[in-house]
This record gives structure tokens, C-alpha cells and sequence, in this order.
């Protein structure tokens, strides 16, 4: 008997996005036939330089950047990391030895400051306001004459709130100190103008907009001293040592393009499904949407719910064929709730039932469906079996939603 297979619904773009047919074929040239090296010099390795330096200037145009401004990584995290010890080493020259950040940044960038405090930094980590957004004033508030960045993120990966990073970023400029972000999430999915938003540095990477895994990019504008990261070679100027990955490259240059012209439409449509689901979940009693309604990405949706924990939560929703996640996958093994939740000043307890829905422009309104018609019987399930919730329906204890 053929056993008939489960549609899934896959709601974990926020993680990582399925590849684009034109990602996949602007790769396969590149794993065959144009396979030489991009530093010889031979006719091989010359063709290779020249499509390397055609998805450069393609990249660097969807940014309002100079080609040589862009510096190829393996991802989001490597440009990150380059990008904040650069600053910090900078600034430590100079007799600066002090980063203001936020409290919600990814793990990425939280990490790397935890391990310039140990080497003597001090960093002042914004709180941020209970719709998730850091506001310019308190930037300014916190820089002082020592400062040596602001790194503050375009658009929360569990969330989804857009920060004002323009405004952050005229603030950076106006006192003369170096403003890097990570904008791994909002690259492809919303209008990005590294000119325009006043930044010096910015981290993307491919897999958040159909494009491949393990390629990223550095933005650094033009005149700022960038530290080399890997040793050993003479690639991306001297700045990032290794054979550069051209064919990841390709397809990353080809997911831009693609994602950049359909933006608009593209926005829209998630718009359309996301409010769907946040008005179907938030019928779900003692429920919470986390962050701001308005000022987000198109795509990602996180609420909480009261009473339950959201590992069961996922598990119980994988069952019925949704793919969803309780918020960044880089924690995914970790038990303690997310600190972006903890960030926006949730309790724990409320923290620990969150579920955070990400989609993509491959969604489409059934899989909505499915999924409005999926969570709101496995919560039921879940506080039926819960203590906790007892208590509360009780009156034992307070409802913090």
C-alpha cells in the first residue's frame, strides 16, 4: 500500500528560504563550466574574475553602493563578526572602547560584543520599547565621546518590527561614530539604500531571499578601515582570505535581482496572508502578537500564548504538517526563552508559548489557511493538559495576557 504523503506547509523562512529556480541556474554554469579560479590569471581563471566582479557591481547596485564597497562572505554571521572587531579595533586605536547596541540583536552580534567585553569593551545595550522598536533618541542619548560603533539591526529576525535606521544613522554620522546592521533579514524583503539610510556597514545573507546557503556580503562604505578577518590570501582586496565561492555567488546576485523586482508585489501579497494570520490567531483567547502591526516585515508573524510551551507547540504542529519555529534557529537547542521576547519586557512564562511564523512569496493563501485552521486546536490541546493553565482558569493565579 502506497502511503499517501503529508503536505507541508512550510512557515520557517525566517530561518532559511527554499532556492529560487533563477538562484539555482545563474549557479550551475559556474559548478561546470566556468570553474577557474578568480585570482589566476590564466584565460579560465580571468572569465571567472570577470563574472565575479559582474555579481559584485549587481549586489552593490541593489544597495546604492560602490562595487568595490562589497565584500563577499560565507553569511550574515562571518559579516557580522567582521564588522563590529573592525570597529572595535579601529576605535581601540584610537582610544575609543565603547559600543552602544540593543538588547534584541541576533546572537551573531550579541556574542561577538560579549567577547569584546571580556577584552575590556563596554557596551550599553538599548532597551527596547514593547512594539519593538529602538527609537534614535535613545542612540543619541547613549553615545558618548569614546564611542566607537553603533550596530543596531535593520529588522528583528523573531519579530519582524523595521528599526529607523535612518534616522539612527544621521544620528551616527552627525557625532562622527562608525553605524553597522545587520540586515540579514531585511535585505530582498524591503527597500534598502545604504546612502540614503546614513550607513557605514551592513550584513546580508543569501538564504534569506531564495538565494544559497553559506554566501553572505560585507557592506563597507568607501574610506573606512576594514581589519582582514581570515588570513592567507589576497582575495576581496586583502580583506578576506579564501578562494571566493562564485557559483553561491552567481546564484546570490541572480536572488537579489529577482527579489528586488518583485519586491512590491511581493510585499502585498505577504502583507495580505500575514494579517490574516494575525487576526485569525488573535481570536485565540489570552493570545499576543509581539512587536509592531504596522512597522514590520511583510512576512513574519509571532504571537504568544498564554499557558503553554512552544516546543511542545511546534512539535504538536509538525505533526499536522506545518513548519513553523519559536523563534531564531540559531537558539533552536536552547530551553531558556527567546531574549528578544524578554527584551520587549514579556514575562518568562509568556515567553516560553511563543510561535513565530515567517513566510514567503512560495505561500500562499491555503497554506494561511492551514495553518489558521492547525494552531488554534493544538493550543486547546495543549492547555487542556497544562497545570499551569488550570491554575490560571481557576483564578489561582493572574493572566498576564
Amino acid at each position: 500500500m502506497k502511503i499517501k504523503e503529508k503536505k507541508t506547509v512550510y512557515a520557517d523562512n525566517a530561518a532559511t528560504t527554499a532556492m529560487s529556480d533563477a538562484a539555482v541556474a545563474a549557479m550551475l554554469p559556474f559548478m561546470k563550466d566556468v570553474y577557474g579560479n578568480p585570482s589566476s590569471l590564466h584565460t579560465a581563471g580571468q572569465a571567472a574574475k570577470e563574472a565575479l566582479e559582474s555579481a559584485r557591481a549587481r549586489i552593490a547596485a541593489r544597495l546604492n553602493a560602490e562595487p568595490r564597497e562589497i565584500y563577499f562572505t560565507s553569511g550574515g554571521s562571518e559579516a557580522d563578526n567582521q564588522a563590529i572587531r573592525s570597529a572595535a579595533e579601529v576605535g581601540e586605536k584610537r582610544g575609543r572602547k565603547h559600543i552602544v547596541s540593543t538588547a534584541f540583536e541576533h546572537h551573531a552580534v550579541l556574542h561577538t560584543l560579549k567577547k569584546l567585553e571580556r577584552q575590556g569593551f563596554e557596551v550599553t545595550y538599548l532597551d527596547v520599547h514593547e512594539n519593538g522598536i529602538v527609537t534614535a533618541k535613545q542612540v543619541a542619548d547613549a553615545i558618548r565621546p569614546d564611542t566607537a560603533l553603533v550596530t543596531v539591526m535593520f529588522a528583528n529576525n523573531e519579530i519582524g518590527t523595521v528599526q529607523p535606521i535612518a534616522e539612527i544613522g544621521a544620528v551616527c554620522r552627525e557625532k562622527g561614530v562608525t553605524f553597522h546592521t545587520d540586515a540579514v533579514q531585511a535585505v530582498g524583503h524591503i527597500p534598502v539604500d545604504v546612502r540614503a539610510q546614513n550607513i557605514d556597514m551592513l550584513s546580508l545573507s543569501a538564504h534569506k531571499f531564495h538565494g544559497p546557503k553559506g554566501i553572505g556580503a560585507l557592506f563597507v562604505r568607501r574610506g573606512l578601515p576594514l581589519m582582514t578577518f581570515i588570513e592567507g590570501g589576497a582575495q576581496e582586496r586583502g580583506r578576506r582570505a579564501g578562494t571566493e565561492n562564485l557559483a553561491a555567488i552567481a546564484a546570490m546576485a541572480a536572488a537579489l535581482d529577482e527579489a528586488c523586482d518583485g519586491m512590491t508585489e511581493t510585499s502585498e501579497k505577504l502583507f495580505a496572508m500575514t494579517d490574516r494570520l494575525i487576526d485569525g490567531l488573535g481570536k485565540i483567547e489570552h493570545s499576543k502578537l509581539n512587536g509592531d502591526r504596522r512597522n514590520r516585515l511583510p512576512n513574519i508573524v509571532n504571537m504568544c500564548f498564554e499557558g503553554i510551551e512552544g516546543e511542545s507547540l511546534l512539535l504538536l504542529l509538525d505533526d499536522k504538517g506545518i513548519c513553523a519555529s519559536s523563534g531564531s534557529a540559531c537558539t533552536s537547542g536552547s530551553l531558556d526563552p527567546s531574549h528578544v521576547l524578554l527584551a520587549l519586557g514579556l514575562p518568562h512564562e509568556v515567553a516560553h508559548g511563543s510561535l513565530r511564523l515567517s513566510l514567503s512569496d512560495m505561500n500562499t493563501q491555503a497554506d494561511v489557511d492551514a495553518i489558521l485552521a492547525a494552531v488554534p486546536p493544538v493550543v486547546e490541546y495543549l492547555r487542556n493538559m497544562s497545570p499551569v493553565w488550570e491554575a490560571l482558569q481557576k483564578g489561582e493565579k493572574p493572566h498576564l495576557i
